[in-house]
């Protein structure tokens, strides 16, 4: 299926920016995606990862720097690029009267040698809906489809934008088996998504952008066991009174709704602390963490807490 070298990357940009107007999207932007790993580009809103996205894939150009995608420059080369690339797009990517099977067969005669539009109708779990129209699928079945568009033909790199939102718990487990599968094949995939737990379940590479710079990058195990910033983590089946736990000398935050992080170490007289207060306040302890941070925790200390627009 790839005919990239192992040893070369598949996609590398250097030292990439991009304006629009005043607005500097991404900021001298460095990094590089290694042939047949599953690679997660995360960030808040407006972090620049979805204009990142479109100029490895061709439809904007940098105002400076280098995208090298397989080979080819998608800005000089976009035909070349397109040839060997997949990609999943947020708004479907079909059209709205065509049934899901018409559109799978349709998009395999563009290809030499495609996968089977029934092989992909049964892994994806659309086999129901192979008669149904586009605009009559859910949300979720509309995902699932744009994701077999994107590797009917057998790409070399697929790009996938946020390629389980709005599905069940069932077809995200289905979505994960195909990447990895795919990531067995040799395919190399670059996702970008805001599910933590998914980019640390998929990904072989993490890279965190923010303000269009990337702030940190690494495997997920890297970046959730760096010590200067372990502390304890813990979830709790009522809300804690933060104020209450800093008075009992207990320094915490809430990292998200029931869940919080000490910012001090796991000692026995820190836990001893933390349960005794929180059974004072009449709260039980659900679960806790002394050895791992996760991704969310790791990916707020990095890009902050506030609500981006």
């Amino acid at each position: 299926m790839n005919s990239i070298s192992a040893d070369r990357p598949a996609l590398t940009l250097d030292n990439v920016v991009k304006r629009f107007g005043s607005t500097t999207a991404v900021n001298g932007l460095s990094l590089s995606v290694s042939s047949g790993e599953v690679f997660c580009l995360l960030g808040p809103n407006g972090a620049g990862k979805s204009t990142t996205i479109e100029m490895s894939e061709g439809f904007i150009h940098p105002t400076s720097g280098s995208i090298d995608v397989l080979g080819h420059n998608p800005g000089t080369e976009p035909d070349k690029v397109r040839e060997k690339v997949g990609i999943m797009l947020q708004g479907g990517g079909s059209y709205s009267g065509i049934h899901v099977l018409e559109m799978l067969e349709l998009s395999a005669r563009y290809s030499a040698h495609p996968l089977s539009p029934h092989w992909l109708l049964e892994t994806l779990g659309l086999e129901g809906v192979a008669r149904t129209s586009y605009r009559r699928l859910s949300g979720g079945q509309q995902q699932r489809l744009s994701l077999a568009l994107a590797i009917i033909g057998k790409p070399e790199l697929v790009f996938l934008d946020e390629p389980t939102a709005g599905m069940d718990a069932q077809s995200r487990l289905a979505v994960w088996d195909l990447i990895r599968a795919l990531r067995s094949d040799g395919v190399t995939i670059v996702v970008t998504t805001h599910l933590m737990d998914e980019a640390e379940s998929l990904a072989d590479r993490v890279a965190i952008m923010d303000h269009g710079q990337l702030v940190a990058h690494g495997t997920p195990a890297e970046l959730t066991t760096q010590t200067e910033s372990a502390g304890l983590s813990f979830s709790t089946d009522i809300d804690v009174d933060i104020e209450a736990l800093a008075a009992a000398g207990i320094s915490a935050t809430k990292s998200r709704p029931l869940h919080y992080r000490l910012t001090e170490a796991g000692t026995p007289e820190t836990i001893a602390a933390l349960t005794t207060e929180l059974a004072r306040q009449g709260v039980l302890l659900r679960y806790l963490d002394a050895a791992h941070r996760n991704l969310e925790e790791v990916f707020l200390d990095l890009t902050g807490r506030h609500l981006r627009s």
